[in-house]
């Protein structure tokens, strides 16, 4: 007796259904996964896990203020991430976005105590932000130069700047940029009050934030929608078939470096406008390597490092309720980053199928 067409459609629309629901079930498994190890984590340490849950997600979703911290620790994971996925999509690894983001605050900073402090908002911060990308093209240049003339690796060199950079920042935060009534504590004198980034009332969020998702967005459009982008793509997936159709290798090479120091530059300048107010040792320190770690579980997609970077941004303040509620350091909440990226980049190819 032979099926019935009817049956046979329902049969297969059935099979259509679970194959497109698989991929959401595999998808809310990967989130949920870190953090059930990380309540095993906690159980081990005698902290209730769904009470600690509870506290972190209180502490940052129960009122505007805890929102608005996570949109601000998410800022420069965004910005920092974009400067590594840039360069990524074009096969190379960017892991200086540390350096170049201290540079950009150090140049912004450095522009706002000695050129634009007397400048109205409308003019100076613009000017501030120019400043902050050309501190971090600046540096990312010597990454560039060293990759394209050089032939030195780029992951080494860029990793190795960072280091420079802290000494870089240190350097002029003890001597030429150092606050005269600092009281000998090494940090520069404070920007003007007109170059600080407007923020929403009740809370300490700025518009920052905005800055980074346009940025994202202009990210985003000019590698899928320009030939610009195709080339870039093009390059990162088969080197060898782009040199056979004519593309510069080395001058894309240098200028999506280039590109990347600018939005990681443009993060540090947010910091310094939008959060300290002057320049200090530590103005974001790791944050290059969290938006690394954005870029990664992203895989280097521009729209998806926003949501990404706001997972860790979330991350990042929950860990103060952590240490509050538990009694574990606070960095104890990077464990539950690396679960989240492990159970990201392991499960990729199977997503992706």
């Amino acid at each position: 007796m032979k099926p019935q067409a009817g049956t046979l459609s329902m049969a297969a629309g059935d099979m259509t259904g679970r194959s497109r629901l698989k991929p959401i079930g595999l998808g809310i498994a990967i989130l949920l996964a870190p953090f059930v190890l990380f309540g095993l984590f906690l159980l081990f340490h005698e902290v209730n896990p769904l009470a600690l849950y509870g506290s972190m997600i209180k502490s940052t979703f129960g009122d505007p203020y805890g929102f608005g911290e996570v949109l601000l620790k998410a800022t420069p994971f965004i910005l920092t991430g974009l400067a590594a996925a840039l360069p990524a999509k074009a096969g190379l690894v960017n892991v200086g976005g540390e350096g170049q983001l201290a540079v950009g605050a150090l140049f912004s900073t450095w522009f706002a105590v000695f050129y634009l402090n007397t400048m109205p908002a409308w003019l100076g911060i613009p000017l501030m932000l120019l400043a902050g990308a050309l501190g971090g093209a600046v540096w990312a240049a010597l990454t560039a130069v060293l990759k394209v003339k050089g032939g030195l690796n780029e992951t080494i060199t860029s990793l190795l700047l960072n280091y420079v950079a802290a000494f870089t920042v240190g350097f002029f935060v003890h001597g030429l940029l150092k606050d005269p009534e600092s009281f000998n504590w090494p940090f520069s004198p404070e920007i003007s009050a007109a170059l600080r980034l407007p923020i929403v009332n009740g809370t300490r969020l700025h518009v920052g934030i905005v800055i980074a998702l346009v940025l994202a967005a202009i990210t985003w459009f000019v590698l899928a929608k320009t030939r610009l982008g195709f080339r870039i793509r093009v390059i990162g997936s088969n080197r060898f078939a782009a040199e056979r159709a004519g593309f510069s290798i080395n001058k894309t090479y240098f200028w999506v470096l280039i590109a990347g120091g600018m939005l990681a530059g443009i993060a540090g300048m947010i910091e310094i406008a939008g959060i300290e107010g002057r320049l200090r040792a530590s103005t974001g320190v790791n944050y290059g390597y969290l938006g690394f770690l954005a870029a990664m579980m992203a895989w280097n997609h521009p729209l998806r490092i926003v949501l990404t970077g706001f997972v860790l941004g979330m991350i990042s303040v929950a860990g103060n309720t952590l240490e509050i509620s538990s009694g574990l350091p606070a960095s104890s909440v990077h464990i539950l980053m690396g679960l989240v990226l492990f159970f990201i980049l392991g499960s990729g190819r199977r997503l992706k199928r």
